[in-house]
C-alpha cells in the first residue's frame, strides 16, 4: 500500500495571489472561447434561416433584415468579452493598479511630510518633549498624592435610640418589625462582621450570610462562622464582597467608624436605659443623603427613622 503524499497547505501569499489571478485568467479565456462558438454557431444558424427559409425578411428594421441585426449585436457584445479579457486586462490589469495605488500612496506621503513641516514649524519637537516630560511627571506626582479610589462600600447598619442606646444585657429594648425586614434585604447575601457578644445574641446563624467574629480571644471557635482578632482581618476575609456590613457591638462599631464608607442607622425616637452605645456621627466628616420616616402603628410602639450616611 501507497500513502499518498500530503500537500503543504502553508503557501505563499505571493504565490498564491498568482496562482488565483492565473485561475481567474483562463476561466475568462474559457468563457471567452464559450461566447466566440456560440456566436459563430449562432450566427450560422441564423444566417441559414435568413437566406435558405427566407424566415424573417418580412420583419426589418430601417430595411435590413432582424436576423442580420440580432448578429451586429451579438457580435458588438462579442467584441465587448474580447476588449474586457485582452485589451482592458493587458493595459489596465493587475500591474497597472499595483501603479496607480504607488502613485497615490508616493502623493500621500508628500502631503503628510507637508503637514509635519507645518507642525515642526509652529510646535518645535524640542518644546513639545518637555510639555510632555512635564505632563507625564505630574500626573504620576498625582497619582502619588491622591489616594486609589474604591468602589467597595463598607456599611456599618445599627438600630439607635436619640441617646444612641444600642440595647442592654446583650439584647434590644424595643421590636420593630419592619427593621427587622430591612435589616434582613441589606444582608442577605453579604458578609457580617460582630464582636462575639453580638453574635452569641443570635438563636442561630443568620441564613445566606458569612459570618465573621473579631475575638480577642484566640481560642474562641463557633461553629458555621469565622473567627479573627482584628478588623483587618475581618475586612480581608471580605474581600471579595463589593458590599460587607458591620452588625455590632459598640466596641464594633467604634472600631469600623474609621472603615466604613457608609451608615445604615435606624433612629429610634426615645430614649432608653442601655449599656451599649453607638458613635456620635460627626456631621463634618459624614453627610446625610437619604431619610424615611415610620410612625408608630400596631406593630411598632416606637415611631423610627431610617437614615442613610456616606462619607465625605
Amino acid at each position: 500500500m501507497f500513502s499518498k503524499k500530503k500537500e503543504n497547505p502553508q503557501i505563499d501569499p505571493q504565490q498564491r495571489e498568482l496562482y488565483e489571478h492565473a485561475r481567474k485568467r483562463i476561466i475568462q479565456k474559457k468563457r471567452l472561447f464559450q461566447h466566440f462558438v456560440v456566436f459563430v454557431v449562432g450566427a450560422v444558424f441564423f444566417a441559414v434561416l435568413n437566406l435558405a427559409f427566407g424566415y424573417g425578411k418580412e420583419l426589418t428594421f430601417f430595411g435590413v433584415d432582424w436576423c442580420i441585426i440580432a448578429i451586429i449585436c451579438w457580435a458588438f457584445l462579442f467584441v465587448l468579452h474580447f476588449c474586457n479579457v485582452w485589451l482592458f486586462s493587458k493595459f489596465m490589469g493587475q500591474e497597472w493598479t499595483d501603479r496607480q495605488m504607488e502613485r497615490l500612496v508616493a502623493k500621500q506621503k508628500e502631503e503628510i511630510a507637508l503637514m509635519q513641516k507645518d507642525v515642526d514649524l509652529m510646535y518645535p519637537k524640542e518644546e513639545l518633549i518637555k510639555k510632555k516630560e512635564e505632563f507625564i511627571k505630574g500626573n504620576q506626582l498625582k497619582k502619588v498624592d491622591e489616594p486609589k479610589k474604591s468602589n467597595k462600600m463598607i456599611t456599618m447598619i445599627a438600630a439607635a435610640g436619640e441617646n444612641d442606646a444600642l440595647g442592654k444585657d446583650n439584647d434590644l429594648v424595643w421590636h420593630l418589625p419592619d427593621d427587622f425586614k430591612r435589616f434582613k434585604a441589606l444582608t442577605t447575601g453579604h458578609h457580617i462582621i460582630m464582636g462575639r457578644k453580638t453574635f452569641e445574641s443570635f438563636p442561630k446563624l443568620l441564613p445566606n450570610r458569612v459570618h465573621i467574629i473579631i475575638s480577642r480571644n484566640k481560642n474562641y471557635q463557633a461553629d458555621g462562622a469565622f473567627v479573627v482578632q482584628t478588623m483587618e482581618e475581618a475586612l480581608e476575609m471580605a474581600k471579595n464582597d463589593d458590599k460587607p456590613f458591620i452588625i455590632g457591638g459598640g466596641e464594633i462599631y467604634n472600631l469600623g467608624l474609621n472603615y466604613a464608607t457608609h451608615i445604615e442607622l435606624t433612629r429610634v425616637h426615645a430614649d432608653f436605659e442601655a449599656d451599649a452605645f453607638f458613635p456620635k456621627i460627626d456631621t463634618s466628616v459624614w453627610e446625610l443623603v437619604k431619610e424615611e420616616f415610620h410612625d408608630v402603628d400596631e406593630k411598632h410602639k416606637f415611631s423610627f427613622t431610617y437614615l442613610t450616611y456616606q462619607k465625605k
